[in-house]
C-alpha cells in the first residue's frame, strides 16, 4: 500500500495535521492503533474536565458544543474529536498499531504495522507528547494497591487504607483532590508548586496568555525558558489539597511497604497512585538522524533533517500551547506547507 503522505497516531495533533493536509490537496491516510477516534479521552479517571474552555479546546476553529466559557469534560472531547473527523471525512485506519519506521537510503519510507506494511513518500509522527505511562524504579512493589494515574478512574477503585500520590503535576493534585474526600491522602512533591486560577477579572487564564502572548511563546525565548523550567498548576484544587492533604518531600524509596521522602519523613502506605507523567517511547523509528542519542526526536518547530519525515503534537514544539488543542492546528498549518512544498 502505498501514499503521498502517512500520518501516524489519529489523536488530536494526528486529526489536526490531516485536515491541513486536506486544505492543500495533499493526498494522506491517518493511521492509529485505537479502535476509535477519541477513545485515549474516554480511558482517563472520571472526573477529568480540562483547563482550557470550550473556545480554547477546538481544532481549526471548530466550535466545541456549550458554553464557550466553561471546560469540557473528557467524554465531551472524546465525542468531539470523533465529530470533527467524521464531518472532515479524514480517511483513518484503525486498530493498527506501528511497530517499525524505516527508510533504508530508499526516497520512500516503510510502516510496518502488526498486519501490513505501508509505503509513503512522507511522513508525520503524530503520537503527541504523552505515550507510556512512567514509573520510576524505586518501588518493590509491595503495596497493597499500586498503579499510574493512567489507570486511576474514581475513589470506589482503591482500596479502603490510605493513599500516597508520587507526583504534584495538574493530574495528581486533581486526584488528590478528589480522593480526600473518602481516603486519608498523602502527596508527595519534589519541588514546592506555584497555581494560577482559571478565570482572572472575569476571563479565561488562556484569554490573558493569549492577550499577552503568552501562550505563543518560543521554547527558547526568555519567557519559554522560564515557563519550561516551572510550568504552575493550573485551577484551585493545590489550595483545596494544601489545606486537607499531607504533604511530602520527593519520594526516595518505597521498601517492604514503606515508603520514605528526602525531607526525613517515612511512613507505612496501603495504596499507591503513580502521577509520574509520561515518556515517549520513539525505539520504533529506525531512521538515523531522527532521534538524539537520548531517543527524542531531532527537529525545529516539527520538521528534521531527514526529508520527508516530521513530528506535530510534541511539548514546546514551536510554541507553549504545541501540545494543547488550540495550539496544535498552527503546527499542523506550517507542517502541512513544508509537505506541500516538499512535494512540488
Amino acid at each position: 500500500m502505498e501514499y503521498e503522505v502517512i500520518v501516524i497516531g489519529g489523536g488530536q495533533a494526528g486529526l489536526a495535521m490531516g485536515y491541513s493536509l486536506k486544505q492543500k490537496n495533499v493526498s494522506f491516510i491517518i493511521i492509529d492503533e485505537n479502535e476509535q477516534t477519541g477513545i485515549s479521552w474516554r480511558k482517563r479517571y472520571d472526573s477529568l474536565r480540562l483547563f482550557t474552555p470550550r473556545n480554547y479546546s477546538q481544532l481549526h476553529g471548530f466550535h466545541v458544543r456549550g458554553d464557550p466559557k466553561g471546560f469540557p469534560d473528557k467524554n465531551e472531547m472524546a465525542d468531539y474529536l470523533n465529530v470533527f473527523r467524521i464531518k472532515n471525512d479524514l480517511p483513518i485506519v484503525h486498530n493498527e498499531k506501528v511497530i517499525k519506521l524505516s527508510k533504508n537510503g530508499e526516497k520512500k519510507f516503510s510502516v510496518i504495522t502488526q498486519s501490513k506494511t505501508y509505503k509513503a513518500k512522507q511522513i508525520v509522527v503524530a503520537t503527541g507528547a504523552f505515550y507510556n505511562p512512567f514509573v520510576p524504579n524505586i518501588h518493590d512493589g509491595t503495596a497493597s494497591f499500586d498503579i499510574h494515574a493512567s489507570k486511576y478512574r474514581n475513589p470506589s477503585q482503591i482500596p479502603k487504607g490510605n493513599v500516597l500520590i508520587i507526583g504534584a503535576g495538574n493530574t495528581g493534585v486533581q486526584i488528590a483532590a478528589e480522593l480526600n474526600k473518602t481516603h486519608q491522602v498523602t502527596l508527595s512533591q519534589s519541588k514546592p508548586m506555584k497555581s494560577v486560577p482559571q478565570v482572572i477579572a472575569g476571563r479565561s487564564l488562556f484569554w490573558w496568555l493569549e492577550k499577552f502572548r503568552i501562550g505563543r511563546a518560543k521554547p527558547n525565548s526568555f519567557i519559554g525558558k522560564i515557563l519550561r523550567e516551572r510550568e504552575p498548576l493550573i485551577g484551585n484544587d493545590y489550595k483545596t489539597v494544601k489545606k486537607n492533604v499531607e504533604i511530602v518531600g520527593r519520594l526516595i524509596e518505597i521498601k517492604e511497604g514503606k515508603a520514605c521522602f528526602n525531607n526525613g519523613i517515612s511512613k507505612q502506605v496501603q495504596n499507591v497512585i503513580w502521577a509520574t507523567g509520561y515518556r515517549n517511547d520513539y525505539s520504533w523509528i529506525q531512521i538515523e538522524g531522527a532521534l538524539s542519542s537520548h531517543g527524542r526526536p531531532l527537529h525545529c518547530f516539527g520538521v528534521t533533517n531527514v526529508v520527508g519525515l516530521y513530528f506535530i503534537g510534541l511539548s514546546w514544539q514551536s510554541k507553549r500551547s504545541s501540545a494543547l488543542l488550540y495550539g496544535v492546528s498552527d503546527d499542523a498549518k506550517y507542517i502541512a506547507e513544508k509537505i506541500q512544498q516538499q512535494e512540488m
